[in-house]
């Protein structure tokens, strides 16, 4: 069964969701992402995906105080991205209790520091963050478009030592329209041994069941969860199912 990932956003240390990553539509569901966090612990959860949407913006971590909380008072396996593009970034999200980061600007604009990245930690802790809108590559927290190809910017990495890449479809992002399961077939063809992660337009179960038909390991759900279009114990079913 498909490993599942829940999605906890940040926005002034409150967990909130985006559509398609505009920070004009932005809502708030919860003032305590900790809270938040042991919800899913206690339905079975064994990872979660954190978002610094402010670092993200800013360019450096800024929500460092909430990763510290949920890391620290849960057994989650937290992956922390968003803004995060020096060496003292990095430092700070894993002595705050990450364990492992997500980079998807930094790969685009300082190849050479995200391959010291990958060197100095391993594929397991670092992971390609590749956000797509119409198969091109989005920084910024998605605020610039880039006219580099998802496929050869994945090849390019895992010939580095990439293991793990979490694609988000951003025309799909918080839609709940189902997600790019075209995209995600294509890619697990083009490469076979990556850990990808399926992440936009989960709106209901069936659509993870569809993923996990399909070949995918992981999936991170977010508005779906927060939204009521997936219940706390459907994806208790689904958790203990899945052993992740």
């Amino acid at each position: 069964m498909i490993e599942i990932i829940p999605a906890i956003d940040l926005i002034d240390g409150k967990c909130v969701r985006l559509t398609k990553g505009n920070y004009a539509q932005k809502k708030v569901y919860n003032e305590d992402p900790l809270e938040v966090a042991k919800m899913f612990e206690n339905v079975g959860i064994k990872r979660l995906h954190v978002v610094d949407l402010d670092g993200a913006k800013a360019q450096h971590i800024v929500n460092h105080k909430a990763l510290e909380k949920i890391a620290g008072k849960t057994k989650l396996v937290v992956d922390f991205g968003g803004g995060l593009k020096t060496s003292d970034d990095l430092r700070i999200a894993f002595e705050c209790g990450a364990q492992m980061v997500t980079g998807g600007s930094i790969a685009v604009k300082n190849e050479a520091g995200f391959l010291s990245w990958i060197a100095k930690y391993g594929g397991d802790k670092i992971i390609l963050g590749a956000d797509v809108n119409n198969e091109k590559i989005a920084v910024t927290g998605w605020q610039e478009s880039t006219d580099l190809d998802l496929f050869p910017f994945i090849k390019k990495y895992a010939d580095k030592g990439i293991t793990q890449v979490i694609c988000t479809d951003i025309s799909k992002d918080g839609m709940l329209e189902g997600p790019n399961v075209d995209l995600y077939k294509k890619m697990l063809e083009a490469f076979p041994g990556l850990h990808l992660i399926a992440s936009g337009g989960v709106s209901k179960l069936a659509d993870i069941e569809k993923l996990a038909e399909n070949g995918l390991r992981s999936v991170i759900v977010g508005k779906a969860i927060y939204e009521h279009r997936i219940s706390m114990a459907e994806l208790k079913t689904v958790a203990v199912g899945s052993g992740s």
